[in-house]
């Protein structure tokens, strides 16, 4: 299977996270995953929730890679990837945050709609790791974070905007 791999060098500087948003969204404009599917909404969601956690907990530079599946293996079981590499060592730590906090939902939110996570220690920083599988419904985890059946965590309220 052939897999296009894309990376964007991201400032530490908050902005960044839009810029971030719309170059994820034209990587998949370009292999015809629509910007309203499902794989899109959800894919955009993840890259602005890990590069607003590097940008804001490391003030330091990070780096957004996107592995995609070519245009040839867009087919409904493709996978596609997202990684955040940053320069901090400090492990990723998922908070549990109160009804009237702002932040601290953060990788509730990426438990909650990638089909698999991780971290692992890169050089002298760390790389944040998550998957989506196109075939896979936004079932459990997407209905967990939009507060539909059971959820994952409770005391969370995630809200689309």
């Amino acid at each position: 299977m052939q897999v296009l791999q894309v990376q964007l060098e991201i400032r530490p500087d908050p902005a960044e996270v839009g810029r971030a948003r719309r170059w994820a969204r034209s990587r998949l404009a370009g292999l015809g995953i629509e910007a309203d599917e499902p794989l899109a909404e959800t894919l955009v969601l993840l890259v602005s929730e890990l590069v607003t956690n590097a940008v804001v907990h490391t003030g330091r530079p990070a780096v957004l890679r996107l592995s995609l599946p070519g245009a040839a293996e867009t087919a409904p079981a493709a996978t596609v990837r997202l990684e955040v590499a940053d320069a901090s060592s400090r492990a990723p730590v998922p908070r549990c945050a109160g009804g009237d906090a702002t932040g601290g939902r953060g990788l509730a939110l990426v438990d909650c709609l990638a089909d698999r996570w991780g971290w692992s220690p890169e050089d002298t920083g760390k790389r944040i790791w998550c998957e989506l599988d196109r075939c896979a419904s936004t079932g459990q985890g997407a209905a967990a974070a939009y507060g539909i059946g059971l959820a994952t965590y409770e005391d969370f309220a995630f809200e689309a905007v």
